[in-house]
């Protein structure tokens, strides 16, 4: 694989230097300024998170400058790890699972997801964003399933699930109104995706300090 060639995968990217992307570049403070938001308001795990959040913004940064294999690497691997360090600590937290199992269950993404993936992928309007698909299922899942253990909590991750679905229609219909909106639509993502990110940031640190005071 030629991890330096030119990637061309989105509406404003005319040609391959390194500011063709502005809007798409510069949106991705939103990542930083929430996770800079959150951090004094989170403690624990939030602080991780808002950790890889940041990271989730530099890492598409340098893909909408660049533009290149080595940084499509470097936008996707954060947004991963937030996934997967969320879902352990949903497992853990909001189903009291014992690290160990709670980790057990958070390796069932990967079958999940590849089971998944390729079913979205088969919707030809969604495109790339099959991959992203399968999580706000996942997302709603929990919030049926914790509808009544922890019903503040599935409200919270129901938002989240809605906020996602709308910031990959973002993401989807950037090539298909391209000719409409010359600029397109992915900054939108970038901005939505942040706003959904700290929003789940912050419904597992008001879950956590809710057991934490119903166990003082």
């Amino acid at each position: 694989m030629d991890w330096t060639r030119a990637v061309d995968g989105y509406c404003e990217r005319l040609d391959a230097g390194f500011w063709a992307e502005p809007i798409n570049a510069i949106t991705n403070l939103a990542f930083v300024v929430v996770a800079a938001w959150l951090w004094p308001r989170t403690h624990g795990t939030g602080r991780v998170l808002c950790l890889v959040l940041a990271a989730i913004g530099v890492g598409s940064f340098l893909f909408h400058t660049f533009a290149q294999p080595w940084a499509g690497a470097l936008d996707v691997l954060p947004i991963v790890l937030f996934i997967l360090i969320y879902i352990f600590a949903a497992n853990r937290d909001f189903w009291h699972l014992r690290p160990w199992w709670a980790l057990a269950a958070t390796a069932l993404f990967f079958p999940y997801a590849a089971l998944l993936v390729p079913v979205f992928g088969a919707i030809p309007a969604l495109g790339d964003s099959a991959g992203y698909a399968p999580v706000p299922l996942l997302i709603a899942a929990y919030a049926v399933l914790l509808r009544h253990r922890a019903p503040k909590t599935a409200r919270g991750l129901a938002v989240g699930a809605g906020l996602l679905v709308l910031s990959l229609t973002a993401r989807t219909i950037d090539e298909p109104l391209c000719n409409v909106l010359p600029m397109g639509t992915h900054f939108a993502w970038h901005l939505l995706n942040a706003v959904m990110l700290g929003w789940m940031i912050a419904v597992w640190t008001r879950h956590d300090l809710a057991g934490r005071a119903a166990a003082r």
